[in-house]
């Protein structure tokens, strides 16, 4: 028995739109390319070629002659692990691909070095290979980022670390109000013994949710030295819970900084018998789908990180279009309680 295939049809060429159309090859490039040298008659005869015919533009000829790549950078310095395993970069991915969808750009993944970027990182990000970059977790080490926008434009998902230094585009929630807010609740359900678990120290969102619990104790008038760092994983949220019990073993209440690493430092407390939140009271931040996926329901500070992405992709985009922008923009969060607190 013999198989027959279809014919694959050649796609349609820039000459074949042009015959279509009765104009010039040149003529169509420049319709195509978005030219204004072109009547807005003869336009519409290309257009009405292109839907015709189902001419699809090549992406590479279009870069060569309007020296523009349509790609965008999503460069996250963290490693695959925690990349994939944390809900929050989830959500943020799914804003910036919905804002993205119906622009002509297309996001390419870096996952970087957390401590520093690698030279083949360096190389593709000032090689002409995207129009633009989006950074997501910013690290102390990571200063190429900073000053990457002299290259290209880009726009930081989170309050860069230091910027004073150099000022950046960027989308962030209110970190301190929110740490605040979570102790708040602490404080308000009798709490007076509250520690906190937050992350790296070469991280600007660590240190803006430390000073927002430093600053709810302080104006309470209760101490500030239970604290202990983690990673913003799971697993080292029950690390740094481990170490606050032995280091404070009369602590009733904590502020974690993530809801994963929340979970991390609930499971520790339940496998030793410590009831939550009767003996100790948790509050987490990100109001992820960590905090409704544990063993216990986690009262938490809720930020829209869906709606970040949106805006670092609606940001960007302002960039690129030489549109002016607002240099910084501060969401606001809110507190969503729930049975651990």
């Amino acid at each position: 028995m013999t198989l027959e295939f279809p014919v694959r049809r050649a796609a349609p060429t820039l000459e074949a739109v042009a015959a279509e159309a009765g104009v010039s090859r040149s003529t169509v490039s420049r319709v195509v390319n978005g030219s204004p040298h072109v009547s807005p008659d003869v336009a519409l005869a290309v257009n009405a070629a292109i839907e015709r015919l189902h001419y699809v533009p090549n992406r590479a000829a279009r870069s060569l002659a309007n020296r523009q790549t349509s790609a965008i950078a999503l460069v996250v310095p963290e490693d695959a692990q925690r990349f994939f395993g944390d809900p929050f970069f989830a959500e943020i991915m799914q804003g910036i691909t919905g804002e993205l969808e119906d622009s002509d750009y297309v996001l390419n993944l870096q996952l970087a070095k957390p401590d520093a970027p690698s030279d083949k990182t360096i190389r593709y990000l000032l090689g002409g290979n995207v129009d633009g970059a989006i950074v997501v977790s910013h690290h102390s080490g990571d200063d190429f980022f900073t000053t990457l926008d002299a290259t290209i434009p880009v726009v930081f998902g989170g309050r860069p670390f230091r910027p004073e230094e150099h000022r950046n585009n960027y989308v962030d929630v209110d970190n301190g109000a929110g740490a605040a807010l979570a102790t708040e609740r602490l404080i308000e359900i009798g709490r007076t013994r509250i520690a906190t678990i937050t992350g790296p120290p070469n991280m600007q969102v660590s240190i803006d949710r430390q000073d927002g619990w430093m600053s709810a104790l302080t104006q309470a008038g209760l101490e500030t030295h239970r604290l202990a760092h983690a990673d913003f994983t799971m697993a080292g949220g029950a690390a740094a819970m481990r170490e606050l019990l032995q280091n404070h073993p009369d602590i009733d209440g904590v502020f974690v900084a993530s809801d994963l690493m929340a979970t991390g430092a609930v499971s520790v407390l339940r496998s030793r018998g410590t009831r939550v939140p009767d003996d100790i009271a948790i509050v987490g931040f990100d109001n992820s789908s960590a905090a409704t996926s544990g063993e216990i329901g986690l009262t938490t500070v809720h930020q829209p990180s869906r709606e970040m992405g949106r805006e670092m992709a609606r940001m960007l985009l302002s960039l690129l279009r030489g549109e002016p922008t607002e240099r910084e923009l501060v969401m606001p969060t809110r507190l969503v309680v729930r049975d651990s607190a």
